[in-house]
């Protein structure tokens, strides 16, 4: 399926909304509102749509610039920050549309690698991943301590 890949516009934010509340239900309507601002004025980074022939969205794709990512030999890189298609519409190339998108981007401002991350246990988006020719590097638990 060939899906119409665009990045966001004003009106595409109460789906984006949906879509960042199902991927990230952890946080709260005003933390992910607070974050699609920042998101929204920030030069480093861009958030790609995918849109369904109905004209509602059916994924998207938050990307950054980070000075550094694990294994990555250059800096800095291009950085899948969220990455998310609606159930429905998954294992049809939408998500694969999503990443070249986000690729094409960071070629654009001249950078040479692309870099993501995901929960250790997220075991479709692992496979999503290195089936776009990702390589995992390395695994990690993240520890932290609150000091009174």
């Amino acid at each position: 399926m060939h899906t119409l890949v665009r990045t966001i516009t004003n009106g595409d934010w109460p789906e984006w909304l949906r879509m960042r509340q199902t991927l990230w239900p952890e946080h709260t309507r005003d933390e992910h509102q607070s974050e699609m601002q920042a998101l929204s004025t920030d030069r480093t980074s861009i958030t790609f749509v995918a849109v369904r022939p109905d004209g509602s969205l059916g994924g998207f794709l938050e990307a950054g610039v980070r000075k550094y990512a694990e294994g990555c030999q250059t800096s800095p890189v291009g950085y899948i920050e969220g990455w998310y298609v609606d159930d429905d519409i998954r294992q049809l190339g939408i998500g694969k549309q999503l990443v070249q998108a986000a690729e094409t981007w960071a070629r654009q401002k001249g950078l040479s690698e692309m870099a993501s991350d995901c929960q250790i246990d997220n075991e479709i988006s692992r496979q999503a991943h290195q089936a776009l020719g990702y390589q995992e590097m390395e695994r990690l638990i993240h520890f932290t301590k609150i000091l009174r």
